[in-house]
Order: structure tokens, then sequence, then C-alpha cells
């Protein structure tokens, strides 16, 4: 579109965010004018798209004028994103991307780390990250042998909690820790959450009323994971998604306001691993994209149907990343010695691009930060690798550095280690690394004594806050300068 096009009006300020991208940049087309537009999808408001050119530069266009492709695609990517930056409604954020909206935050900690503004003691057993909706802060946790949602408000106070489902701290325990392993999903003044054993419940956001709840292995024919089912639901439109895994159909999607099921994808029969399902839109065609054991596969969003798969034979022991998905693509990665490959899938079918092991990522995740990658490779540290070609760039790995999650906010990398609960900023800097500022939590939990497990919740920065988790231990400080 030409600069003097009113369709391809620039925002000299961008009023509103309705979330992170669900689309990558693509090519947006007026159906009246035939004039095309190459820009990413930020958000949808009063009939208005936000898109952002390639030049950084932010133009909006008018839903009603957009092919009908388009249109259709933008209404379903824009279809639960929060309603503002302070918002974090599921695993990951609402891209599933690891990355936050957040700017303006503390680009150097104090000696001591941020300010410590509360913590919230009884979160229970489990590894679940918050979510974060209108104000209120969503959990899961185990207390007296039930896995239950906690719900408290941004001060740290507890408003009520529910719960999903029996948590009986054997069987998929296996010395590692009972307690739910996913985040929850909010959407639509609803809340939906899954349990180790495959307990799948919706609850009203406000006050905890169970709404429906599914059995993943009774209803679905799915098999409970060596260490319990660990996906956090996908809420796409006025579905959720989620892998039950087995013969049955390893996805099934759900009506959310119901629980009624719409489809399975019959024809993958790969039993549940423990990563979680992200959505893309690929050629005006939305998939959901899920890793199992030993494949990669993208289902379509209409009727569940397999598109592409992809084999991962270097699959052992367990995988848990959630798949990166970027301009045609697909980037994973598995730990165990496994390593990482890109995928390309716009063409109809799944075609490596490459394949290596300078990602290991066991389960502390990865972002996708200016094509590259960040993560923590199993022996190798936090390292940063380039997206198009596999190649390492640099790596860092030194005492309360080795191995952890990652989250991405504002221009930097929040690390937590695993071990010894050091917290550390450091730059989304591709050439070299760079750290600001390194804090422990003040004290680690006691429920994991006796076990083996360790302090594996990812990091959630929103709102100008950045909150840690060690199972019952939920700290929230303040980043904001």
């Amino acid at each position: 579109m030409s600069k003097t096009s009113p369709l391809a009006a620039v925002y000299s300020v961008l009023v509103f965010i309705i979330g992170c991208s669900s689309l990558p940049a693509r090519t947006w087309t007026d159906a009246k004018s035939g004039r095309t537009l190459e820009a990413e999808f930020i958000g949808l408001k009063d009939g208005k798209l936000t898109l952002k050119r390639k030049d950084g530069k932010s133009s909006y266009l008018v839903l009603d004028r957009l092919s009908p492709a388009d249109k259709v695609s933008t209404e379903k990517a824009a279809a639960d994103k929060p309603a503002n930056a302070t918002d974090w409604p599921t695993w990951r954020g609402a891209a599933r991307d690891g990355k936050s909206l957040d700017s303006g935050l503390l680009k150097e900690w104090p000696k001591d780390g941020p300010e410590l503004l509360w913590t919230f003691e009884s979160a229970g057993k489990g590894y679940s990250s918050p979510a974060l909706v209108g104000g209120k802060i969503y959990l899961t946790g185990s207390r007296d042998k039930k896995a239950e949602i906690i719900c408290i408000d941004s001060g740290g106070k507890e408003l009520w909690s529910a719960p999903i489902g029996e948590d009986p701290e054997k069987g998929y325990n296996t010395g590692w820790g009972a307690g739910p392993r996913g985040a929850v999903t909010v959407s639509d003044g609803m809340v939906f959450a899954m349990n180790a054993n495959g307990d799948l419940a919706c609850f009203n956001a406000d006050d905890g009323k169970r709404i429906w709840n599914k059995d993943l292995v009774k209803d679905f024919g799915g098999g409970i994971p060596s260490w319990g089912f660990s996906e956090s639901p996908l809420v796409d439109g006025d579905k959720v998604v989620v892998t039950p895994g087995g013969d049955k159909g390893a996805i099934v999607a759900l009506d959310k306001k119901t629980g009624k099921e719409l489809w399975r994808s019959k024809g993958l029969k790969d039993g549940a691993q423990y990563s979680s399902l992200v959505a893309a839109e690929v050629k005006g065609r939305r998939q959901y994209i899920q890793l199992f054991m030993n494949t990669l596969a993208g289902v379509d969003a209409k009727n569940g149907d397999v598109l592409w798969t992809s084999p991962w034979p270097e699959g052992r022991t367990a995988v848990i990343p959630t798949p990166v998905y970027h301009e045609g693509t697909v980037y994973m990665t598995s730990g165990y010695g496994s390593g990482c490959k890109l995928v390309k899938i716009d063409g109809g079918k799944a075609e490596d691009i490459w394949e290596n092991k300078v990602m290991k990522n066991h389960h502390g995740g990865v972002v996708l930060v200016d094509g590259h990658i960040f993560g923590f490779s199993d022996g190798g540290g936090l390292v940063c690798q380039e997206l198009a070609t596999g190649k390492q760039k640099w790596n860092h790995r030194d005492e309360g550095s080795q191995k952890g999650a990652v989250h991405y906010a504002d221009g930097m990398l929040y690390c937590m280690d695993e071990e010894a609960g050091s917290v550390f900023l450091a730059e989304a800097n591709t050439e070299k690394y760079i750290e600001h500022g390194r804090f422990e939590i003040p004290r680690q939990t006691k429920l994991r004594e006796g076990t083996n497990g360790k302090i594996w919740t990812h990091p959630v920065v929103i709102g100008g806050k950045l909150y840690l988790r060690d199972q019952d231990l939920l700290f929230c400080y303040d980043v904001k300068p």
C-alpha cells in the first residue's frame, strides 16, 4: 500500500494493545482496492486492526474491508487476547511465546535484587506458573491431596479455591514431587485447568463455581504420562484443546462453554507427552501444533485432521518444551541429549531446514527474539542460537546459571536457575552475554524435601511485576523503576 492510502495511516501512538501476535508478518489484502500490506498482527478493537510494519511503525486497517480469508484469520487471532497489557491469561502468555508486553522496566537490578512486594505461602504442591487477568492471579496447587485452582488478588490475598480433582501423590509422582504441573487458562470469565491425573475442569473465574469437567483417560482414552499430565489447556475462540494422547485420537477439541466434544485428531495416535499446544495461522489456515515423543505434528483447527507430521527420532525419556511457530516454520527442542530442529510447514508438508544439538532444552523453554532463540541447553548453560541457520552465537555457563527457565520482557531475559533459586537479568543480545543483576529468592520451599524436584516454575513478568514460584511459595517483585 502506498503511504497516501487511508488504509495505511500510521498511528503516532498505539492507544491500545490487545495482546501478543498470534499471526506472523504476512500480506493483508484490501478486498475493495486490492492493495496489500506486509505487516504483523498486533490487535483488534472496535472493528479496526492494528498492524506492525517491517519498519516498526504501526498501521491500521478496517476489518470490514479485509479479504474474507484475512477477516476470518483476524477474528480467530483476536478471540482470546488479554484486554490490556497487565493480563497474562495462559501458559507463556496470550501467544504462548514466553514474551511479555511490558515496557519501561528496570534495566539494572540493585545489588540485592528488585523490591519484594509480597509473598503468598499457600500455593500448595505443584509447578504451574501463574495466569493473571483483571487484577486476579490464578494458580494450580495440591493441598490436602486435592489438586486445586487457587485465586488470589493483586496483593497476595487468597480469594477462593476450587478442586480440580484428586491428587493422590503417587503414580505420576515418581519421587519428583506432587501437584499439578500445567498453568491455568483464563478466557471470557472462565478458568480452565488440568491436574496430573488428567482431570480437566472449567470454573467461573469470579467465584470458582464448577461449570463442567472431563477425564482425559476415561472420556477420551488417554494415558497418564510417567510424570503426569503437564499440559496447559489451549483456548482458541470457542474451543478448548488438549492432548489426551492414545489410539482414539491424540488431540481433542471441546466446546469451551459446555465441554461437549467437537472433534478428535484420530489420525494421530501418539501418547501424550509434556508439551502444550500452540495455535498458528499458515497461509490463511488455522492449525494447532503439538510435540510428542517422536513426532511433531500440526492438525486442522476446524476438524482435527492431520495436516503434516515431522519425525523426531531423537526424542527420548520425555519431551517437554512448547514449540515456537514463526513465519511458516516451527522450531522445536527437547532434552536428554536430543537437540533441536527447524521445520518449514507453509508448503503443505513438513520439511526439515536444519537439525543439530546446539540447543537441548529440558523443560525451561525457549524464547524467540530478533531472529534468535534464547534458552538453557543441557550442559551448555544459557545459549543464543540463530533461528535461520541453527548456529550457536554464544553460551554462558557458571554457578547459578547452568540450567533453568527463561522469560522475555522489554529487551531483557529473566532467567531462573533450577538449583540455587538464583534469578538473573541478561540482555537479549545476539552477539554476547551481558548480565545486569542477580539475586536469590528469600527462601526455598520445604515441600521438596525428600524428593528430587527442583525449582521448575517459569518466571512471569507482567504489569511491572516479576512473579517467581517455588511450590507453595509465590513471590511478587517490583521491576519498574
